[in-house]
């Protein structure tokens, strides 16, 4: 009996240490396999036709009351596809172009998020903004079309009237180039 208890303890070490060893590499061979099965990246090629060079793009749409963000959007959107692309934007309608791109301001809020507990107003706000945009082909035929973009930018509300400083329009500026720059990825890398 004790000549077996050595040889059983030697045995038993020597599964702890296979089990050790061998079952994490097992775990993680398949693990490999597993994550690497049908892997493709989430992008497709990019729709746009190497012939369009040129994109008309009007002022976008306001269907809300905020005053002028078409306006803000529109710039930033032009601003970004002439620094990020290789398509020249004409807001010329009698211009030669090769596609059309169009938005819309579908909403436009503001929603206070905290208030400030001794005076009761709002301390901090969102601006939450909801576009949609189409570029089209000179036939009309749809090359990329978001129905729903939907963009949020917090800021702060100061507390002192005598130094008071309106957030609200740095806001809508931030939230415009990243829309901006949400929308040129999308279009040129066509996510």
């Amino acid at each position: 009996m004790l000549g077996v208890l050595p040889l059983l303890m030697s045995h038993s070490l020597r599964m702890s240490i296979r089990t050790r060893i061998v079952v994490p590499a097992v775990f993680f061979a398949a693990l490999a396999l597993i994550s690497g099965c049908g892997y493709s990246t989430q992008g497709k090629a990019v729709k746009v036709a190497p012939s369009i060079q040129t994109i008309y793009m009007p002022a976008f749409v306001n269907q809300t009351q905020k005053f002028k963000v078409e306006q803000i959007l529109t710039v930033a959107v032009v601003r970004e596809f002439t620094a990020r692309s290789r398509f020249k934007v004409s807001n010329d309608p009698d211009a030669e172009h090769q596609a059309t791109l169009k938005g819309t301001v579908l909403s436009a809020v503001v929603t206070p998020l905290t208030y400030d507990s001794a005076t009761g107003r709002a301390s901090t706000a969102t601006v939450t903004i909801t576009m949609r945009v189409t570029l089209t082909d000179k036939d009309g035929k749809p090359i990329f079309d978001r129905q729903n973009y939907t963009f949020r930018e917090t800021y702060q509300i100061s507390r002192e009237l005598s130094s008071f400083f309106e957030e609200e329009s740095p806001s809508i500026d931030r939230l415009a180039r990243d829309f901006a720059r949400t929308l040129v990825a999308d279009v040129l890398e066509d996510w």
